[in-house]
């Protein structure tokens, strides 16, 4: 497993593991952020990554990108 950041730009992968606090673990899920859906990387920006995630687009910084592990 390796963390999102490591995701290149129009690459689509798959959710295997969130870590972190209940409570952030909680807002990723509430932003569709879950184990085993897939996000599409859209770009990348200044360490902050563009994600397609179902119907939208989500930024999310380096450190929260960072607690999103994917296979």
């Amino acid at each position: 497993m390796m963390p999102l950041t490591m995701a290149k730009a129009g690459e689509t992968v798959t959710i295997k593991k969130i870590t972190g606090k209940d409570e952030i673990r909680q807002h990723l899920a509430e932003l569709g952020f879950v184990v085993e859906s897939e996000v599409t990387v859209v770009n990348e920006i200044a360490g902050n990554l563009i994600l397609q995630v179902k119907e939208s687009r989500i930024a999310l910084d380096k450190t929260m990108a960072n607690r999103i592990m994917i296979g």
